[in-house]
């Protein structure tokens, strides 16, 4: 049975590093767009002639969305989200993998499901009314919202995957400590 969770958790974690690597491209190109954005607004105002669109700042705002949106399961994954480690840090490896295991069930596992639950209908919603952008010109929103709903699922997923591993790192080291034990 720990050969089926670990291929679950081998799964989980490499579609998250596969959208992690993704977003890095969405981070450089969000760079790049802000920064055409920038000097476009500059030069329109030296030329008297608009370079700049809505579409720009609109797509601006959609890869910073796609990025933090999708990013939040790749930061879970490599540990790189916030915490407060003012006790976390002094634990030790079985005390950490206690309060990330009550932590992602108490806290992570249902607040995805709470998000999922909240957001389905205003993003079915825009879905249903094509949303757009309420700038002239601006680019469609529902395919963007769509994202609100992969991210939390991505989350979710990665936050089973967490579960999954902190379980088989107490059995580990359960075991370890039972193996040591002269008694």
């Amino acid at each position: 049975m720990t050969g089926f969770f670990s291929s679950i958790t081998r799964f989980i974690d490499g579609l998250n590093d596969k959208i992690g690597s993704m977003i890095r491209w969405f981070t450089l190109a969000m760079v790049l767009v802000g920064a055409f954005n920038a000097l476009a607004r500059y030069a329109g105002r030296y030329t008297n002639v608009s370079l700049s669109s809505n579409v720009y700042l609109d797509l601006q705002w959609y890869l910073f969305s796609l990025i933090f949106l999708l990013g939040a399961a790749y930061g879970l994954n490599h540990d790189h989200h916030v915490r407060v480690d003012i006790f976390y840090s002094r634990m030790g490896k079985t005390g950490q993998a206690w309060v990330d295991l009550i932590g992602s069930l108490l806290l992570l596992i249902p607040f995805t499901i709470l998000m999922l639950w909240v957001s389905w209908d205003p993003v079915r919603i825009s879905w249903q009314i094509k949303e757009i952008s309420p700038d002239p010109g601006g680019l469609p929103r529902y395919p963007i919202k769509a994202v609100i709903l992969v991210s939390f699922l991505l989350l979710f997923l990665q936050g089973i995957s967490q579960i999954i591993k902190e379980v088989q790192s107490l059995q580990v080291d359960r075991q370890d400590r039972f193996s040591k034990d002269p008694s």
